[in-house]
């Protein structure tokens, strides 16, 4: 690198959530063991949202960068200055591509705060093995999604103990503020493009399907609940919810089903090879899925209006100009343009139920696959808001484990996180910064 290198780069620094990582990010570079860059457009913006996020400090030094991903070279310039580049602008099925592209061709890990699983998929179909040759690290979803999912069903997982087997794993988010909750239209824009390219996912997902292991539950066949019903266990209602969570899930038991990547020190010393071997077995494979937990009927209907008004209007071009123009309106004020304010931010958290059915018995299992499980554990991971507090959290502790302990992680490719940090310390450092995982109760059904 060149003389002005610094060890990670912060792109899209200026944005919304940008500022929230770099505030968080500060609290473990004040001493300037850690050199930061923050990047984006405008050089004034970076300044600003630098000053934002460090307040009531002076502004550290920190360079600035500007690059854009309409401009190839400067994001390529980019890249050829850090170790780690944090990508945090989007909708990255529109701005994604240019960066992880550069980040492989410079040689330099990636981690990205995306929940857009058509995006993740076809980084991993076109870049896996280039980023492999580069040795460099390219993984998404570092933020919300999905790194409580992830890192909240290995906690899961560890709490069935031999002879006890796990079949199914639904995951329940519930999202409680004093205030009302807001989103930021960002994460509304790449919702509407998500579902108004739902065809090019099924496309792409037959295509990679051929590469992937299958991936096998022992045991009865999952009982999926209704779209909609009450959940007499949580004193919910609970609605399905399409998120970007089960999609990395599957796709981390599966590099799990077909042997984890082993690390850098593990390919280096043979000895260490039972480490990869643990590494497969804490990700258990188990039918996943996702589903919001609502208190009231009246939140049931507001997130169903803004899933019709989503699928009805979303395939079409003006549909989704009228969706993209009217956020508040067609998502029942979940999502405003400018976004939440510090006090929304402040005033909100989050829950998430892993509700978990299985054997008592492993050889139940294997003996029919009409015999239903009959042990039922449920554990929750916890926190602050998810967008701009949890986020940055996650994404920030995923940096720090590159920066620090790179050795431990595999070479290169595109991974999901569960793959990468699934081993390391994540949840300890997740626990030190105010984000809980905790085991609920184990009750026979």
């Amino acid at each position: 690198m060149a003389d002005d290198a610094v060890d990670v780069v912060i792109f899209g620094a200026s944005g919304f959530t940008g500022k929230y990582v770099i505030r968080e990010l500060f609290k473990f570079c004040k001493d300037g063991s850690i050199k930061v860059a923050l990047a984006g457009r405008s050089r004034a913006k970076l300044a600003a949202a630098l000053e934002w996020a460090t307040a009531p400090s002076s502004s550290p030094s920190f360079s600035l960068i500007e690059a854009d991903v309409s401009d190839p070279g400067s994001i390529l310039s980019m890249c050829k200055r850090t170790k780690l580049v944090l990508n945090c602008v989007g909708p990255f099925r529109l701005y994604g591509e240019p960066v992880v592209s550069a980040c492989v061709e410079a040689g330099t890990d990636y981690l990205d705060i995306t929940g857009e699983p058509e995006f993740m998929e076809r980084m991993e179909l076109r870049y896996h093995e280039a980023a492999r040759e580069k040795g460099c690290l390219i993984v998404s979803a570092c933020g919300y999604d999905s790194i409580p999912a992830e890192i909240g069903l290995i906690h899961h997982l560890k709490h069935w103990i031999a002879p006890c087997l796990p079949n199914s794993v639904d995951c329940f988010l519930q999202i409680i503020s004093s205030k009302k909750f807001v989103g930021n239209t960002g994460t509304w824009e790449s919702a509407v493009l998500g579902v108004s390219s739902a065809s090019d996912l099924r496309k792409l997902r037959a295509q990679s399907r051929k590469s992937r292991a299958r991936i096998t539950v022992p045991g009865a066949p999952a009982k999926k609940p209704a779209l909609i019903h009450w959940n007499k266990h949580l004193s919910l209602w609970s609605v399905f919810l399409p998120s970007a969570d089960s999609s990395v899930v599957r796709r981390t038991m599966s590099t799990a089903a077909s042997g984890a990547p082993p690390s850098i020190a593990e390919e280096e010393d043979p000895n260490l090879a039972p480490v990869a071997y643990a590494r497969k077995l804490i990700y258990m494979p188990v039918h996943f899925g996702v589903y919001s937990g609502l208190p009231n009927i009246f939140s049931v209907l507001c997130q169903m209006w803004m899933g019709l008004w989503v699928m009805c209007l979303a395939m079409f071009a003006f549909g989704r100009k009228l969706l993209l123009r009217f956020p508040e309106f067609f998502s029942a004020g979940l999502f405003q343009k400018g976004g939440p304010n510090e006090e929304q931010v402040a005033a909100a958290r989050f829950t998430m139920w892993f509700v978990g059915k299985g054997y008592s018995d492993s050889t139940m299992a294997t003996a029919s696959r009409a015999v239903q499980p009959d042990l039922q554990i449920t554990t929750a991971v916890s926190g602050p808001e998810i967008g701009y507090i949890t986020t940055p959290i996650c994404l920030v502790q995923c940096a720090l484990i590159v920066l620090s302990d790179r050795r431990s992680l595999p070479r290169g490719g595109v991974y999901t996180p569960g793959t990468v940090f699934g081993t390391t310390d994540l949840q300890q450092r997740l626990e030190q910064n105010g984000i809980s995982f905790d085991f609920l109760s184990r009750k026979s059904i």
